[in-house]
């Protein structure tokens, strides 16, 4: 008998998490199925199921549901995944147990140990290291031709992708900089921004109508990460991903400085970076290679696989041995009140 598997999601950004695990499980021959919270279906292809209610995952009955989130209905059938919605450890609630899942899968030591910790402490949670499914596209990522091919572009290419939390975005400050360095022409630029950010502040940077500068509007930043050169962001896990591929990035005022990144704290000093950083970039990538192998080691492309591996042990063999989740009551209402589902069973 096929297995079953349902993917939750509550924001835009995760069907890029969740469709090379999607990949995955259908290569195995298995069934899988989505459930959108809050998001119009139109966002799934067309070979993409989706169920719309309570009753019809439970009919569906997966073995197993991966959240890249931090909350799922306690009332869904199987075991509940936790996978992550990014890179960033530095983020608030990152490490925050909420009672709600049963195991989690981790990207690197960075995450590894601190749930690990946390699981000798709790104990009803299993962790389990397995590298994170959004970066198999990353590394699988093959094209007739890049963006800089097809656009016939000559030059460097940027990639601006900016967090979209108030507290920590660098595109309320860099707008005015960007569009000076771009007036030069030096530099060819990628604008992409987070589905969550502010609107008005997306506007105003399409409003910089330069041939060098383009505002992207697809979902899919992987064939950007591929196309650049540089990365210039904030505090955003996308800085991870890009210096995956082992390419430098740039950070404004970002949260956690480290050696691995060339953070400025200037909208002035962009400038002078970019240069730095495109005559330099072996000298900038030496300490990220050591960060990303602590963050993320896995760059086989089949993070999804060890995600299911991961998933079919914990049912067959760990399962049994966890002791129960806590009752959490208030959370789970709070559950039930976003799916306006209040039945007991």
């Amino acid at each position: 008998m096929n297995n079953r598997y349902l993917l939750f999601v509550s924001k835009v950004y995760s069907f890029s998490i969740l469709r090379p695990l999607q990949a995955a499980i259908r290569r195995r021959k298995d069934h899988v199925a989505w459930f959108l919270y809050s998001l119009d279906p139109s966002h799934l292809k067309e070979d993409e199921r989706c169920l719309f209610t309570v009753d019809e995952v439970r009919q569906f009955h997966p073995r197993a549901i991966f959240v890249p989130g931090n909350w799922v209905p306690d009332f869904f059938p199987g075991v509940k995944v936790e996978i992550f919605h990014g890179f960033g450890i530095d983020k608030k609630g990152h490490f925050d147990i909420r009672g709600l899942f049963d195991l989690y899968c981790t990207h690197g030591l960075l995450t590894t140990k601190p749930f690990q910790a946390l699981k000798k402490k709790y104990g009803f949670f299993d962790v389990v290291e397995t590298g994170w499914p959004k970066t198999d596209a990353l590394f699988r990522y093959k094209a007739a031709s890049t963006w800089k091919e097809d656009n016939r572009i000559q030059g460097p290419v940027i990639l601006y992708a900016p967090t979209f939390s108030p507290s920590l975005t660098s595109a309320l400050h860099l707008r005015e900089a960007i569009g000076k360095i771009a007036q030069k022409g030096t530099y060819h630029w990628l604008l992409k921004f987070h589905p969550k950010m502010d609107t008005d502040v997306v506007r105003s940077y399409q409003q910089l109508d330069m041939e060098n500068i383009h505002v992207i509007d697809e979902p899919d930043i992987i064939p950007y990460l591929h196309a650049a050169d540089v990365l210039v962001s904030d505090t955003s896990s996308v800085v991870t991903e890009f210096l995956l591929l082992k390419k430098p990035a740039i950070t404004f005022r970002t949260k956690s400085p480290a050696a691995h990144l060339f953070d400025i704290t200037k909208p002035d000093d962009l400038e002078s970076a970019l240069a730095d950083v495109l005559q330099n970039s072996g000298k900038f990538l030496g300490e990220a290679l050591k960060f990303v192998n602590m963050m993320h080691p896995y760059v086989d492309g089949k993070s999804s696989e060890r995600v299911l591996d991961a998933t079919d042990r914990f049912i067959a063999q760990t399962a049994r041995q966890m002791p129960p989740k806590p009752l959490n009551l208030w959370r789970k209402l709070q559950v039930r009140r976003r799916l306006k589902y209040y039945h007991l069973r």
